[in-house]
């Protein structure tokens, strides 16, 4: 049955979008009414809805053939930025080329993405959000949870918009707007120029294919200024990690060589002179570091705590890169990772585009992050935890952090209705340890509370 209701789903999507295309809002309402005036008509004899039927049927075959005689061939280059922004509405510019030999009036142009919808193991495995809510029926067959997996997979949304007159053989430029409303990668497929007939009810299609994608970054909240505790730390192989800015590493004496010396410290001048190798010390790196640890750990694949944990962990990151400082990202996804930025290592986008991509850990238990921050442990002067709940777990893990000096802050996401409304952060927080909690629906406001 589940997969009955399924590939019904799959029908109705497809007839849907065609309908949305070739069919006005005008037309729908002929449509509509064509069909109750065969009802009421069936009966020739009775009344004279019929003729009601066969006007409506000749205007509407009208607009079908006429829309076949529409002649238009066109290409199209589409400029777009490097990323997109969740809640941000893009603009970005469409050049389009006119190839006939008339101008064109009364046109629309439709951006087009990829096939968004689910697999039907993604339709039967993904719970949607707030589905508890749902009666029994709609929980059964799963209407609502398939419209928001079509809304997810797509992560963008777009509307027609009116082309200006097209001159005949010439290019014009337009803006184009689209609102993201997930992160993600937007994957555009076509573009498609649509002319509505002269009755308005059916539309003429011309399409190109013009595959590209564009990354959609996680949303960034407003954060008042964090400080955060720490001391600065040795870090080894210093010079790598040192930028121009502050600390960067000085010469100090000049001395023979020794094997195992690094070939980039020979000072060839000084050889040249004595005859023997000399190499360059330079003074140790101290710096401030720090880790932001991403809590991923969950059994669901699409979640509203997991992307506002994202989020969160973004507007942090960019705050905590404004200080002069390196942050280690710590995450699990398909595996273990952890990325180094701040000073001259990576910028703020590359830390957003790694965001952009996390994904939510269903095979794992939290445990398997803790060896990634065991391995940096010596390096770090703070750490940072978004955590998506609170249980023994995590609670060993900041306890270890604690237990080796490490200033933590602790950031607690709330769903509504959880254990957690009875959680007392105020009794957790310490000399090392600062707890607050977030509720979802009110991250900024909380946020603005640190």
């Amino acid at each position: 049955m589940n997969r009955f209701i399924y590939r019904f789903f799959r029908f109705s999507y497809a007839l849907e979008q065609s309908r949305r295309r070739r069919l006005t809002t005008g037309g729908l309402i002929i449509l509509l009414c064509l069909i109750i005036s065969a009802t009421l008509g069936l009966d020739s004899t009775q009344n004279l809805t019929y003729q009601i039927f066969t006007f409506l049927l000749s205007i509407l075959i009208i607009s079908i053939v006429s829309s076949r005689f529409f002649a238009f061939r066109f290409s199209a280059v589409r400029i777009l930025p490097r990323f997109a922004t969740v809640g941000v509405k893009l603009k970005y510019r469409l050049v389009i080329h006119n190839k006939t030999n008339k101008i064109q009036h009364n046109l629309k142009l439709l951006e087009s993405f990829a096939d968004p919808r689910p697999t039907f193991k993604e339709f039967s495995e993904t719970p949607e959000p707030n589905e508890e809510k749902r009666n029994s029926f709609d929980r059964y067959l799963g209407y609502y949870r398939w419209l928001w997996l079509i809304a997810r997979k797509r992560v963008a949304t777009a509307k027609a918009i009116d082309l200006p007159a097209l001159p005949p053989n010439s290019k014009t430029e337009v803006v184009y707007e689209i609102t993201p409303d997930y992160r993600g990668v937007i994957r555009f497929a076509d573009l498609t120029v649509i002319r509505p007939d002269p009755f308005g009810l059916f539309n003429a299609c011309v399409t190109n294919y013009l595959p590209q994608s564009l990354l959609v970054l996680p949303k960034l909240y407003n954060l008042p200024p964090i400080k955060l505790p720490g001391l600065r730390r040795y870090q080894s192989g210093g010079v790598a990690l040192a930028s121009s800015v502050g600390d960067a590493e000085e010469f100090r004496s000049l001395r023979e060589y020794r094997p195992g010396d690094p070939m980039r410290k020979i000072h060839w001048k000084s050889w040249a002179k004595v005859g023997k190798p000399i190499v360059k010390e330079e003074q140790d790196e101290f710096f401030v570091r720090h880790a932001l640890i991403l809590d991923t750990f969950l059994n669901v694949k699409y979640s509203e705590i997991l992307e506002e944990a994202i989020a969160i962990a973004a507007s942090l990151a960019c705050e905590v890169q404004t200080q002069e400082s390196l942050l280690d990202l710590m995450f699990v996804g398909h595996e273990a990772y952890c990325f180094t930025f701040g000073r001259s290592l990576s910028h703020t986008d590359k830390m957003l585009e790694i965001l952009a991509s996390v994904v939510a850990c269903q095979d794992k238990t939290f445990d398997s992050i803790i060896p990634v921050v065991m391995e940096r442990i010596s390096l770090l002067s703070g750490c940072i935890c978004i955590f998506l709940t609170w249980d023994e777990s995590r609670q060993k893990l900041v306890n270890y952090l604690k237990g080796m000096g490490i200033h933590t802050l602790v950031l607690i996401i709330q769903e509504k209705s959880t254990h957690l409304e009875n959680l007392d952060v105020k009794s957790l927080t310490d000399q090392l340890a600062t707890f607050h909690l977030l509720k979802l629906g009110k991250i900024q406001e909380e946020l603005m509370k640190i």
